[in-house]
């Protein structure tokens, strides 16, 4: 494969983790802030993301392509699936954990109570959450490369046609970019973290 075509399958690759995480996060945010104070509801609902996070890959995809097929969906509907395990848990963890001396404060001043969640929970439990959605995106990068077994694109592929053909540089020429983008996704996101816990220490 030529640079042009590996640039190609990069591209896919992102957009198969991105979005893939992305609905991980517009459910599994919500899901745990509004877990906060339902304790039994939070059993239930780990309990069933534990479930998902036990199910081997491959056997993730079967089921997912009875509904999408062979094509990409059933790898970015398998990320987001897989996804929701560290961003509820985190969600709800960051948003279990803020100070209730400052959310008694916010109502003191007459927020509401969406005005404290968003301009106090979901700030202050922002590196906690964040630190979920890295997971969730290093461990999409390696789901999204398993998914060429099921007929998707992206850098899975010159890795499956370099073992075919036996071809190091081709399998190189895929395994060395999603390698690389799952350490800078891990760097770049645990320097936010920190800088986020830097800038807010309530948040730590």
């Amino acid at each position: 494969m030529n640079y042009a075509s590996i640039g190609s399958a990069l591209l896919v690759h992102l957009q198969i983790v991105f979005a893939g995480v992305l609905a991980g996060c517009l459910v599994g945010i919500p899901t745990g802030s509004l877990l906060k104070g339902h304790k039994q509801a939070a059993r239930v609902v780990f309990a069933l993301v534990d479930v998902i996070q036990t199910v081997p890959t491959l056997a993730m995809f079967t089921f997912v392509m009875l509904v999408f097929g062979l094509n990409n969906s059933t790898v970015i509907f398998s990320i987001f699936l897989y996804s929701l395990f560290p961003i509820v848990r985190n969600t709800y963890t960051g948003i279990s954990g803020v100070d209730p001396g400052i959310i008694r404060a916010g109502r003191g001043i007459g927020m509401t109570e969406l005005q404290i969640y968003f301009t106090l929970e979901l700030p202050l439990a922002l590196p906690v959450i964040l630190s979920g959605v890295r997971l969730a995106l290093v461990s999409a990068l390696g789901i999204a490369t398993t998914g060429v077994l099921i007929g998707a694109s992206g850098l899975g592929m010159p890795i499956w046609r370099g073992i075919q053909t036996r071809n190091m540089k081709m399998m190189l020429s895929g395994a060395i970019p999603v390698s690389l983008l799952a350490i800078l996704f891990d760097v770049l996101l645990s320097a936010l973290e920190k800088r986020l816990v830097r800038k807010n220490p309530a948040s730590g």
